[in-house]
């Protein structure tokens, strides 16, 4: 106890091979608790732990919306109220734009609040209890612009019936439901429990007439399916019919809300799309005004002319596009950008020595593996040799012609671009959504320090690569081509703040582009900082663990949290041990890899953010593949499909985002090898298919599938579409991948030697012996076998003493000449069989 006295805390046994201590706390303070098992402390023990009384009283609040954020994303902290009823809070935002606040009562003595700014500056952000600031408030939180040039909008209102029959919730996840117009437009529609209990079909009527709704499961019809529905004129959305006023379509100011009206009251069922492109990204609003029109508005950061789309029932309204022009006060962000030519790498062919290169500084190259499957779905390891320090390449010789896939792992993770795809003999197809990127200058740097990363160009063919640094300060870019197909790019600047790389092959955004870096100040003590006792091995979520982080005699304040796959962050609990030790305590709740970030002053500690492994059948990206005609050609108007594979792939979340030139009616059903995604697009031109598995590129992502045929929507800005999946366990069942699946062995049994009495002759009624040593020749399994004039031998016996050394004794109860057969794998080895007279 903190006074230096001892207490005894109740044991309890629960009698399933668990005890229960249960301890009532008499002082405050700073508390050890010392568990011993057999006189052995236990792992972790003392545990310490830190007693508060409720009087205290002090309502803290925590989290980065405190400090940090980003326009147009919602900041998040936490308030602790220590047992105080949350009534007494008050809570305010103050700054450049209006930031609507949302809390939430956890009941367990603490409020999570939500604010969302709208305009880069700084925000004031205050939380009082019964009048008073509570301790550090008021804030001051730094929200940054964004650099991104386009910002879309939906609102929908979508017709909805209702369905025959009934059917159970489990029933609704199996379903996939579609309706065919009269001219033979067919669409995914959505089916969805109503609040009377029935099941209701929503979907967006483009047609009058008689319309067929087919609901199957696995293929085939329910029950009352495919039935019929019937569209009137008045439901069908009618774009000419949507009215539109308002200055805001004429011209506008920077950093203020510029607005116009629409009234879509006359215009039949249909979703509003609104997109305005120029200069900068505008903050996009939408009101409901209580006599059914919508008010809309917008914000640009930058002056110049803007592009704004005004689409409904997938038609552009009358007038639009619409030109503006904003005049005003720019945001003073500086661009620097260089561009260089890319070759395209000569073709691989079968047997040749392929290598992939990438720059990885500062890591131990010991936790480094790398594996190539290939198109018939063979792995096999690969070697990564060092070319020289911080630069690492991956040989392999490929047995066939297509797209192989390259999984490298550091710590059993996949660095930053992997799985890749590699493709042997020439390439199917180019352009910059094979471009791909990876590093940890593509998320994070430190002032005046060069922030690296590499760019993988070789799948996209021959172009042009362009690279921009947007920010607060000028980059000065540095470029290195590897001349296989990858380079090397490095970046300084030297103001902190929220920066923007951009990445464009042939003038396009390769995935993912633009990039968000956010560059910290210059280290300070934050590099004198080590952590001790990561945890190694089996970690699982819902259990707490800790590490150690030693000060070394820096001066100042720790921070840190964890960042889990799904993207939601929670604190770490932070104790000072002594002078110079903290631990750090993290609580991770899903599956899958998390990331966990550790600041000193504000700045992150080397090797933060640490990257940990959580569950054991964690999604692996690499084990996912997509297939089907929807990814291949498709038709206006005509439902596509393909399927995702996510056998043998553990648990995760998919992503599938659909970006064209309009917005698609895409869903996704579970099927039996994994998940079935249906689209209809409407326009002609190239659609970019991303499927992601746990926020990582599977391989081929994005796909590019074109669609050729009638135009059934008004071209207009570029449309995204996207739908997410947490995916359950499946495993390949049937087919041609039945059973067991054997490891791919590498041996040479030509490097086998055995020795020994035992190989050459043999008494009856005792122990013969001898011994193999494989250690040389690979890893196989070892067959031994022993067959004599009256059948097989008596009794083997076969023990492995380590490194593939095996010591083997037999027993023999007839005279005669016996077979001695040794085999490692498929092959004898040197010698054998052995003839052995007994």
């Amino acid at each position: 106890m903190p006074s230096g006295k001892v207490d005894k805390p109740v044991i309890q046994d629960n009698r399933d091979g668990t005890v229960s201590v249960k301890y009532d706390p008499r002082e405050e303070g700073s508390h050890e608790l010392v568990v011993k098992y057999n006189g052995e402390p236990v792992q972790g023990s003392p545990f310490k732990f830190h007693v508060d009384s409720i009087t205290s009283g002090y309502v803290t609040a925590y989290g980065p919306g405190l400090t940090h954020g980003v326009t147009g994303e919602p900041a998040n902290f936490t308030i602790s109220t220590k047992g105080a009823s949350a009534g007494g809070l008050t809570m305010a935002v103050e700054g450049p734009s209006k930031a609507d606040i949302n809390y939430h009562d956890n009941k367990d003595g603490t409020v999570s609040v939500q604010y969302l700014p709208t305009a880069p500056g700084e925000y004031q952000v205050s939380v009082r209890f019964g009048d008073k600031h509570i301790k550090g408030s008021p804030y001051f939180a730094k929200i940054t612009g964004e650099g991104r040039k386009r910002n879309q909008i939906s609102v929908g209102s979508c017709s909805e019936v209702t369905m025959p029959g009934d059917i159970t919730d489990d029933d609704l996840r199996a379903l996939n439901a579609s309706i065919q117009a009269p001219s033979g437009l067919e669409e995914p529609c959505f089916l969805k429990r109503m609040p009377t209990g029935n099941i209701g079909i929503s979907f967006t009527p483009r047609e009058i007439g008689e319309h067929m709704v087919s609901v199957k499961r696995l293929g085939k019809h329910i029950n009352n399916s495919p039935f019929k529905v019937t569209v009137c004129e008045r439901e069908v959305g009618d774009a000419k019919k949507v009215k539109v006023a308002g200055t805001g379509l004429k011209e506008g100011q920077t950093h203020s809300d510029n607005i116009f009206s629409v009234d879509t009251r006359n215009a039949g069922f249909g979703g509003l799309s609104v997109s305005i492109e120029g200069p900068s990204k505008a903050e996009i609003q939408c009101t409901d005004k209580d006599d059914g029109t919508l008010n809309i508005s917008y914000k640009p950061t930058e002056p110049g002319y803007y592009i704004v789309n005004l689409k409904f029932a997938d038609h552009h309204v009358e007038g639009s596009p619409f030109t503006v022009k904003v005049a005003g006060e720019g945001s003073n962000r500086k661009r620097e950008k260089i561009q260089r030519e890319r070759d395209a790498v000569p073709i691989t062919e079968i047997g040749s020595q392929c290598k992939l290169t990438f720059k990885m500084p500062g890591i131990t190259s010991f936790d480094l593996a790398a594996c190539v499957t290939s198109p018939s779905n063979v792995t096999e390891d690969a070697e990564i040799q060092e070319v020289e320090d911080g630069l690492y390449s991956v040989h392999f010789v490929p047995k066939e012609l297509g797209v192989h896939t390259v999984s490298v792992r550091y710590s059993e993770m996949h660095i930053p671009g992997s799985p890749f795809q590699f493709t042997v003999g020439p390439l199917r197809d180019s352009g910059s959504h094979l471009v791909k990127a990876g590093g940890s200058g593509l998320e994070r740097g430190i002032v005046g320090e060069a922030a690296e990363f590499n760019v993988w160009t070789r799948e996209a063919g021959g172009g042009s690569l362009a690279i921009s640094v947007e920010g607060p300060s000028k980059a000065d870019i540095e470029f290195k081509d590897r001349k296989d197909g990858s380079c090397d790019v490095s970046y300084k600047v030297t103001e902190p703040g929220e920066y923007r790389v951009g990445l464009k092959f042939n003038d396009r955004h390769i995935p993912d582009s633009p990039f968000k870096v956010y560059i910290s100040p210059d280290a300070g003590d934050a590099h004198k900082l080590e952590v001790q006792q990561f945890p190694q091995g089996n970690i699982q979520a819902d259990a707490p663990y800790q590490f150690m982080v030693r000060k070394n005699g820096a001066k100042g304040e720790l921070d840190a949290k964890i960042v889990a796959p799904s993207g939601t962050d929670d604190d770490c609990f932070i104790q000072v041990i002594d002078g110079e030790m903290y631990s750090v305590r993290f609580y991770p709740r899903e599956n899958g890899i998390h990331a966990i970030h550790v600041k000193f002053n504000g700045v992150h500690i080397p090797d933060s953010p640490f990257r940990i492994k959580v569950g054991k059948d964690v999604a692996d990206p690499a084990a996912v593949h997509a297939s089907g005609n929807g990814l291949d050609e498709v038709k206006t108007g005509h439902k596509a499909d393909f399927i995702i594979n996510t056998c043998n792939a553990g648990v995760g979340t998919l992503a599938v985002s659909i970006d064209g030139p309009s917005k698609v009616a895409m869903d996704c059903t579970e099927v039996e090898e994994g998940y079935k995604v249906r689209y209809t697009p409407l326009l002609p031109g190239e659609h970019y298919i991303t499927v992601k598995y746990n926020n990582m590129h599977i391989v081929g992502s994005p796909f590019k599938v074109h669609a050729t045929g009638d135009m059934l929507a008004d071209e207009g800005a570029q449309e995204t579409s996207s739908v997410i999946v947490e995916t359950v366990q499946k495993v390949a069942k049937g087919g041609k991948n039945t059973g067991v699946h054997l490891p791919n062995f590498k041996s040479d049994a030509s490097k086998v030697v055995s020795k020994g009495m035992g190989l050459k002759k043999a008494y009856m009624g005792k122990q013969n012996q001898f011994s193999i040593c494989a250690t040389d020749a690979g890893n196989n399994i070892l067959y031994v076998g022993m067959y004599g004039p009256k059948g097989p031998c008596e009794e083997f016996h076969v023990k492995h003493a380590g490194h593939n050394n095996y010591n083997v004794q037999y027993l023999v109860r007839d005279r005669g000449q016996y077979v001695l057969l040794i085999k490692w794998g498929e092959e004898h080895i040197p010698g054998s069989p052995f003839q052995i007279d007994v």
